[in-house]
């Protein structure tokens, strides 16, 4: 006699008989309700924004612990950690010259921590690192990055250099995981704490998300000026979106996954 199943199996049951369109309109239908229960919860959404900073930093802390534990970088893209580096130390030169803060501390931790993993993977793990797997053209990324924000940046007072940098960064972040997901797509295979890195960045995606357009109805659209006029203020709001739903498919089967109680994540074909 089988046992009775949890209803949280019933329910992931049902979620996978269900076609694409419904699923995206549970999953819309569900960000609605987060961001719901966010404004409840959290009455100063500039801690959406640390939290989502602090979140990816907990990302990194996974890799490095997988690093030193495993002594293998196998399933991580090299590319992906070189266009974090980037938008990061651009951000960070963005924020010392334009607006000193918490945000700049912890930039310059996740920056210092990327770095060491790009260091890791480069040499002293160079042997197990899947260079034929990870074969997305960053400059897919960074030359339509680039100029774009040399057309769309913020049209504040502040130096024209820094504000196209400002946009380039914004840009960059919202794109730079697509040579992970490239990774995980050839592989279709995706060990532990890989998974647990990805699934930190479609968190911090979705927290740095809410915070936007949380702020932006609080302020009854008057956020979207204070960011500057014209264009710009909408690619941010775009760039936040599409941050988020590039990791949204990844991280529902992430979250079956860990329902189903297993440890290495399958993908199915097309899910990255």
């Amino acid at each position: 006699m089988k046992a009775p199943r949890r209803p949280i199996q019933v329910v992931a049951a049902w979620l996978r008989r269900q076609p694409p369109k419904v699923k995206a309109f549970l999953a819309v239908v569900s960000g609605m309700v987060a961001l719901v229960f966010l404004r409840m919860v959290v009455h100063d959404h500039d801690n959406l924004f640390i939290a989502a900073e602090a979140v990816h930093s907990i990302g990194i802390l996974v890799l490095i612990y997988k690093l030193m534990k495993e002594k293998t970088c196998a399933g991580l893209s090299l590319k992906s950690q070189e266009l974090t580096a980037l938008f990061l130390a651009v951000r960070l030169y963005c924020s010392f010259v334009m607006e000193y803060d918490i945000h700049t501390l912890l930039d310059s931790t996740t920056l210092i921590t990327t770095l060491w993993v790009i260091y890791m993977i480069r040499f002293k793990l160079k042997s197990s690192y899947m260079a034929d797997k990870d074969n997305f053209a960053i400059y897919y990324v960074v030359i339509p990055c680039a100029a774009l924000s040399l057309i769309i940046h913020p049209a504040t007072l502040h130096n024209l250099f820094n504000r196209i940098c400002w946009a380039f960064c914004v840009y960059l972040e919202a794109v730079s995981v697509l040579p992970q997901l490239r990774v995980m797509q050839n592989t279709k295979i995706v060990e532990t704490f890989t998974a647990h890195y990805v699934f930190a960045l479609g968190i911090a995606r979705f927290l740095s998300c809410a915070h936007w357009v949380l702020q932006v109805l609080d302020t009854r659209g008057r956020m979207l000026t204070e960011l500057g006029y014209g264009v710009w203020p909408l690619m941010v709001m775009l760039s936040e979106i599409v941050q988020t739903f590039i990791l949204a498919d990844f991280c529902y089967y992430y979250v079956k996954s860990v329902i189903g109680g297993q440890l290495v994540l399958r993908l199915p074909s097309g899910v990255v």
